[in-house]
């Protein structure tokens, strides 16, 4: 009776196991797709969504944020080898490329960037948070429409059909965003990580200051009371933490200064959905008008 009992449960549950692999079985799988980070996974789900035999994985992860200085690993390298196209922000963003292209020659590389205008610093150093400005974004999803289109020709037809859908979406947002901020009072602002260029740009703010440029570290007791001295003098209403990173320094800046934190969604983190990146930039428009009005 128990060895009965036994073989009926051991039945169960590969019967469980079966169903819920039954999506990710590899005879389903015709053609990978990995991304490099989350920003270009989200395009990807949208351009593929509803294609047969198409599986998208993201190699960093929903909650890694930028690649700045990513060390990649093992499981990495077996993800990206197991890919029939790998799909990169480009512009910079992705500094291990060398080593991936150096090991998997032959690899497929859809560079995103492609045909996008880079904005530099005050030291020749070129900016490759492109995807914060929903215009880019926008051609950052054409170019990966063309590359997978391309690369998977059999499925060309629905990657243009879902990309013109995900493109018409971003622009009405794009158009409602220019509309809305068209109209704010201030546009003097500082951030807390030299995401925003390409973001500030498109909408017209001024980055008045850029108080700490890489999110990981922390901003030195110097920076901060120049910039407590910067938003007294200028008159600046507020300051601009992200929700990825902790808003220590800039509560310390505003409670100085008089200033008001807010946060700025880059869009580098998030949940596995197609909408994230709108829904992203729909509450950046929403903070903005907020703060800046």
């Amino acid at each position: 009776m128990i060895k009965r009992v036994a073989a009926v449960i051991l039945a169960a549950a590969i019967m469980v196991l079966s169903v819920g692999c039954a999506g990710r079985t590899e005879k389903n799988i015709r053609f990978r797709v990995v991304t490099s980070f989350y920003p270009l996974y989200i395009m990807a789900l949208n351009i593929t969504e509803g294609v047969p035999g198409v599986q998208v994985d993201n190699m960093a992860g929903q909650q890694t944020g930028c690649l700045h200085d990513y060390q990649l690993q093992s499981k990495d390298m077996k993800n990206i080898e197991q890919a029939d196209v790998f799909v990169i922000n480009g512009a910079g963003m992705e500094s291990f490329m060398s080593k991936v292209t150096s090991q998997l020659p032959n690899l497929k590389v859809i560079d995103s960037s492609k045909g996008i205008e880079l904005l530099t610093d005050e030291s020749g150093e070129e900016n490759p948070h492109i995807w914060v400005s929903i215009s880019n974004y926008i051609r950052q999803v054409s170019n990966l429409e063309k590359g997978l289109s391309q690369a998977d020709p059999q499925n060309a037809e629905a990657y243009r059909k879902n990309a013109q859908d995900y493109l018409a979406k971003l622009s009405v947002l794009r158009d409602q965003m220019h509309r809305e901020l068209s109209h704010i009072t201030h546009r003097d602002i500082i951030t807390f990580h030299e995401a925003f260029p390409y973001f500030a740009e498109e909408f017209d703010l001024n980055i008045v200051s850029v108080v700490n440029r890489e999110p990981d570290s922390q901003p030195s007791a110097r920076e901060l009371a120049e910039t407590i001295r910067l938003i007294r003098g200028s008159g600046v209403k507020a300051v601009f933490a992200e929700p990825q990173y902790p808003k220590s320094a800039a509560n310390i800046v505003a409670n100085e200064s008089g200033a008001k934190v807010y946060s700025l969604d880059p869009a580098v983190t998030g949940e596995d959905s197609k909408d994230a990146y709108l829904n992203a930039m729909e509450g950046n428009l929403k903070t903005l008008k907020e703060a800046l009005d």
